[in-house]
Order: C-alpha cells, then sequence, then structure tokens
C-alpha cells in the first residue's frame, strides 16, 4: 500500500512525511486521479440530480487526490528535488487533462445547470445557494457549454498553458540557484555583521566562501549597504537577469507563447481579451476599473519619485560619482538618507527584530485578536528548518502551522501561504494544516529587516484566513475567494506590526533582552513612509504592465511591449518594475495573478480603511471589532460576494484617500 493513500495514524493527521519516498508520489496520483474519475464518472451517470448528489458529491469525489497534492505541490515549491521537478513537469498536462474531463462532461454539466435553473425551489441554504453559483461559474469559464472543435482546442491550450507555467517556474529557480558572486574579505568587510553572516552561511550552502546569491533577503541588504559600485550593479543586473539569459532557462519565448494562449482561450469563450476574462468574476470587474485605480496612484507616486530621485542623486554626486544615479545605487543612497533623515540604521534595528522575536509578536497578536493560543509542536516535517504549532481556541483544536522561514537552493523564491489539507465540515470536521513559507537569510539567530517582519506578519494574516474559516464546504473556504480581495487579510495583518505597544514587547534585543529603545522606536515608526514613492512606481508599473500584457491583442514580443508601456508612463529611470516579464512569476508560473497582480493595490485600499476601523474604536485590539472582522471577513471565506462582506463588516467600501494618506502620497497627488 502506498503511504500517501493511506490512513495518517499521526498526531493531528499530519502526513508521515519521514515515511514517504520521492517515489511515492507518481503511483500515488495515478491511483488518486483514477479514484476521482471513477467517483466523478459515478456522479455524472448515476440516477441523482439532487444538490446533494451532484454538488457535494463533486466535493467529496477527489479527497485522495486533494490530499496526495496537498502534500505534494507543498513540497516541490519548498523543497524541490530533481524527482519532484520531473514530476511536475509529467503531472501539469496530467491534471489538466483532468480537469479538463471534468468541466468537459456533459451528463455533469447537464446535472449542474438543472440544478442552477431550479435553484429557487431547491431549498437551498444561503451558503448552499453561493456553492451551487460558484460551481455553475466555474463550469462555464472552463468551455463546460462549448461543443466540438472549440471544445477540443480549449482543452488543448489549458495542457500547453499548464505545461508552460511549470516550465517558466523551474527555469527561473535554475536560474536562481546557478548564480553567485564571491566577496573578498575586503568587500565582505564592508558590510554590516548581519549581511556579512548571511553571506557565510549562503556561501557554505554551497560549499565556499561568502557569497551573494539572488534571494531577495541577501541581494536587498547587499544592494543597501556595499559601497563598492561595481560590485552593486553586478549583483543588480543579474538579479533583473533571471529568466532572460539566453539558453534553456530563458523564459521571453515562453512568456510570448503564454500570451498568446490566454488570448485564444478567452476568445473561445467569447471574451475580448484575457483580462476582460480574468477579471469578470473580481471586485474590479473591468480593464476600466484597474486602469483607474492605478493611474490614480501612478501620478502621485511618480512625482515623489522624481523627487526622492533628485535627493539621491545630489548624495551619489557627493561621493564622488558624476552620475547619473542608477537602479543599483537607489537603495544604497535611499538607506543613507534614512539613516540621515530618521537616524534610523537597519544594522541598529535588525538586533531587535530576531526571528523569533517576530513570531512572538505575530502570535500575541492573534491570541489578544481571536483567542488563539499556540503550543509549538514536534516533527518530523518536510524538511529540518520547518516548526511547527499546534493552533487552540479555549482548548479546542483550531489547525495545525507550520513555517518555513529560511532560504535555501531548494525553495522557489518569495514568500506564500498554503494549505496542506483546508477546513471543511461536510463528512466530517476537516481542520487546516498552514503553511506559511518565506525566504529568510539563515542566521544564529536569524534577524529580519523590517520588511522581513512586514513579510512574516503579510504570509501570517493569509494563514488567519484559512485557520479560522468556519464554512461547510471546502470549495469557499478560506482563501477560495476573489484574487483582489485574498490580500485584505494579509496587508491588513501588517498593521498590529506597527503598534506601538506590541513592539514594546515583542523588539527585544536577542544577546540582551533589552527593549527597543523608546527613541529607536519613535524614528521607526516615523520613517514608515521612507521611500513609498519608488516602492510604489516599481509596483504599480509592474501591475500596469501586467494588465496591458492582457487588454487587446497579445504582443508577439512581450519584451518590446514592456518597454513601450513604461515608456508611456515615464517611468524613473533608476527605478526598474518590481518583476520584469522574465521573472514575473506571479503572472507566468500560472494564471492566479494574471491581469491580477493590481490585486494587491485594489486590497490596500481596504486594508487601510479596515484597520481605520480599529483607530475609530480607540483600541487596535477593540473586542467587537475584532469579532466583527472574524465573523465577516477571515471565517466568511467565499461564502458571499467579496463586496458584500466587506460592507458587513465596515459598513460601506472605501476610496483610494486612505491608501494614499497611508503610503504618505496625498501631499504629492
Amino acid at each position: 500500500m502506498n503511504v500517501l493513500l493511506e490512513t495518517w495514524d499521526t498526531p493531528f493527521g499530519l502526513p508521515p512525511f519521514a515515511a514517504i519516498r520521492d517515489e511515492d508520489f507518481g503511483p500515488a496520483f495515478d491511483e488518486a486521479l483514477a479514484r476521482a474519475r471513477a467517483a466523478i464518472l459515478a456522479i455524472a451517470e448515476g440516477p441523482g440530480t439532487s444538490f446533494a448528489e451532484v454538488i457535494e458529491a463533486l466535493e467529496l469525489a477527489e479527497g485522495d487526490l486533494d490530499r496526495v497534492a496537498g502534500v505534494f505541490y507543498n513540497l516541490a515549491g519548498a523543497d524541490s528535488t530533481s524527482a519532484r521537478e520531473a514530476l511536475m513537469r509529467e503531472l501539469a498536462p496530467k491534471m489538466s487533462a483532468f480537469s479538463s474531463e471534468v468541466t468537459n462532461n456533459k451528463a455533469l454539466w447537464a446535472k449542474i445547470e438543472g440544478l442552477w435553473q431550479g435553484r429557487e425551489g431547491l431549498g437551498l441554504s444561503p451558503e448552499q445557494a453561493r456553492v451551487l453559483e460558484l460551481y455553475r461559474q466555474m463550469f462555464v469559464r472552463s468551455g463546460a457549454a462549448l461543443e466540438g472543435a472549440a471544445a477540443e482546442r480549449l482543452t488543448d491550450v489549458k495542457a500547453r498553458l499548464a505545461v508552460l507555467g511549470t516550465q517558466f517556474s523551474q527555469n527561473l529557480l535554475a536560474d536562481e540557484r546557478s548564480w553567485h558572486m564571491e566577496l573578498s574579505q575586503a568587500d565582505l568587510a564592508a558590510l554590516p555583521g548581519f549581511v556579512q553572516e548571511a553571506a557565510r552561511a549562503a556561501g557554505a550552502e554551497k560549499g565556499l566562501g561568502p557569497v551573494i546569491t539572488l534571494n531577495r533577503s541577501l541581494i536587498v541588504p547587499f544592494l543597501q549597504f556595499s559601497p563598492n559600485r561595481d560590485l552593486r550593479a553586478r549583483a543588480y543586473e543579474a538579479w533583473v537577469a533571471r529568466g532572460a539569459n539566453g539558453g534553456q532557462t530563458d523564459n521571453r519565448a515562453i512568456a510570448a507563447e503564454i500570451l498568446a494562449l490566454r488570448h485564444e482561450r478567452a476568445t473561445l469563450l467569447g471574451y475580448p481579451d484575457f483580462a476582460a476574462y480574468k477579471l469578470e468574476p473580481e471586485m474590479a470587474k473591468t480593464p476600466a476599473a484597474v486602469r483607474d485605480l492605478l493611474m490614480r496612484v501612478w501620478e502621485p507616486a511618480r512625482a515623489k519619485a522624481l523627487a526622492d530621485a533628485a535627493v539621491l542623486e545630489a548624495l551619489l554626486r557627493a561621493d564622488g560619482f558624476p552620475g547619473p544615479l542608477e537602479p543599483w545605487d537607489w537603495r544604497y543612497y535611499s538607506e543613507k538618507r534614512r539613516k540621515a533623515e530618521h537616524d534610523l540604521d537597519e544594522a541598529a534595528l535588525k538586533p531587535y527584530l530576531s526571528l523569533d522575536a517576530m513570531l512572538g509578536a505575530m502570535f500575541d497578536c492573534a491570541t489578544r485578536l481571536f483567542g488563539l493560543e499556540f503550543r509549538e509542536i514536534a516533527g518530523p516535517f518536510y524538511h529540518p528548518d520547518v516548526r511547527g504549532w499546534e493552533v487552540t481556541r479555549n482548548g479546542a483544536h483550531v489547525a495545525v502551522f507550520l513555517g518555513d522561514y529560511f532560504a535555501r537552493g531548494s525553495k522557489r523564491s518569495g514568500a506564500w501561504c498554503s494549505a496542506m489539507r483546508s477546513q471543511r465540515k461536510l463528512g466530517g470536521e476537516q481542520r487546516p494544516i498552514v503553511v506559511n513559507v518565506c525566504n529568510f537569510a539563515k542566521g544564529e539567530p536569524c534577524l529580519l529587516s523590517w520588511d522581513d517582519a512586514r513579510t512574516l506578519f503579510h504570509e501570517f494574516g493569509h494563514a488567519l484566513h484559512q485557520m479560522l474559516s468556519d464554512v461547510t464546504y471546502g470549495f469557499i473556504s478560506g482563501t477560495s475567494v476573489a484574487r483582489d480581495f485574498v490580500e485584505l487579510p494579509s496587508q491588513l495583518y501588517e498593521h498590529w506590526l506597527e503598534v506601538p505597544s506590541v513592539l514594546e514587547a515583542h523588539a527585544r534585543h536577542h544577546e540582551t533582552g533589552e527593549p527597543m529603545p523608546a527613541d529607536m522606536l519613535r524614528r521607526l515608526l516615523a520613517a514608515g513612509t521612507h521611500d513609498q514613492g519608488f516602492a510604489t512606481v516599481e509596483f504599480v508599473a509592474s501591475a500596469l504592465v501586467d494588465l496591458e500584457f492582457h487588454t487587446g491583442t497579445p504582443p508577439a514580443d512581450p519584451m518590446q511591449k514592456q518597454a513601450e508601456v513604461l515608456e508611456a508612463l515615464g517611468m524613473p529611470r533608476a527605478i526598474r518594475m518590481r518583476h520584469a516579464t522574465p521573472h514575473f512569476a506571479h503572472v507566468f508560473s500560472g494564471d492566479g495573478y494574471s491581469s491580477g497582480y493590481y490585486s494587491y493595490m485594489w486590497s490596500e485600499v481596504m486594508d487601510a480603511d479596515a484597520f481605520a476601523a480599529f483607530e475609530e474604536a480607540g483600541d487596535p485590539f477593540d473586542p467587537a471589532t475584532a469579532a466583527r472582522l472574524e465573523r465577516f471577513i477571515l471565517s466568511a471565506g467565499g461564502s458571499e460576494e467579496a463586496e458584500a462582506l466587506y460592507i458587513r463588516f465596515r459598513g460601506r467600501m472605501p476610496g483610494v484617500e486612505a491608501l494614499l494618506k497611508g503610503r504618505g502620497l496625498l501631499d504629492a497627488a
């Protein structure tokens, strides 16, 4: 018997990681797919036509497949091996074909459409009505109503897109793994101690002396602190060239093919372009609404960035360089400026932001807001770096939370939240197993930058959305919401990192235990909008390029289109897109954020307004406001339209002003 398909007699039903071998996954997927096919065929061809016999049966039909996939895809992203990468390439068309089989099943589609047409007489609860609506929407948008050649072509297009998305991701990981820059003792000595330690750790993993790699948590502080302009340029250019180095790992042709196939997919389904197709079920609804939001933010952000660039270029010239300011100079001189204007030195700040201290802060906020308690549990988990906690409330089990925080060569870049098992009540109460993955530079102890600490809180906001989910149907559980709503809980949770009482209690020196000095805390919070022109410009540029890629006819040459969009915007020359096309994994590794990278900003409009609800109550931990947040946002999943849920929490939808104020851009507007 395959261990992945056995009943797991483990604490909390965790996967038996120590017993799972890479060679178990292929056969487990084959068997789980066969079982799912048989279950779905029985639903489609059987006599049952009720909601329970169709929709609820579909909810449970892929149980074994969900369980195997929940383990595999988490491991493939966080701890890749050559065997796992090979299986991902093999699975991409298989899983796409299975999905198309289900949505192309005409008998099954007829039953779902029959339920929809007769829904008024079914006596459905509001949650059941919502689930039926979303199932029908999924089938329609997957091409269930297409016939003949169009249906066959759509199946082929989706299969090819799955293959290309996997290839894009693996090329990017290969480029990130392959590049490093060794540092001389003199170059190393010029860096703060925490960067030196991270460089040594990165080199040790490769069997070398100290190196800089393309991991964000290492290269960004290097760009902030290295006085060697030539080394900064070399590292920066390697960082932004990921996916565009020629050869087998080059992603430019892949991006072009993906855009063409997405456009074809949308037109087969009757939409003018992919952006129109993708945005229809989101809060924004239309490309015009997205463009309006982004342009309202772009102009004040660009004005602020240009003003900042003039200040930074003056600092560059004062150092004896003729200029102009280049992209590899920005972070270095911005850090100098922050120290000069706010007397804030990241090297002095980091000892108060150890990973353990910030985990304590993160958990403490969840306890004070939602009554959750966290008890660390022993592994083994899927990697020695992973830590685990049981989450309880009033003594009752809520979830298992796994944290995988350190960068390594087997892990894709970035930070994310996923669930090995999602919450649902149908078929018996199932509590979630939630995973946060980050790429912090390893150290003893691990010391975080302020941006790292934000990332920690951000991903835990997603985790709370999963852990506090309280719905019957897994289809709408946790983060199964509109893409431009899913970032609300994560971005909102970042606000508690800035609550002075939280930092006073938890931001303590990792050696002495002394709290962060009051003056340093004041200066840290006062610098909250430092460099927001840069941060906003690099984000909005990426979001607008993403939107233009998917609006109208797809570009034959995405790099040329990218250049045209940036030129039309008047992109400041010393700032590049946060994610250039060849490494824009949000958009090209899958279609989750395609036409949807704007979602972070759409959600930020709400998160600024949502935290204001606590401020208006006079307490960042106000129990009544926290209870409303849990009831209408965190526990509700996709049980209602996102806008309706937000209005139930806040009473209205917000405007863009709260976002501009939060980023310090109102004066530039």
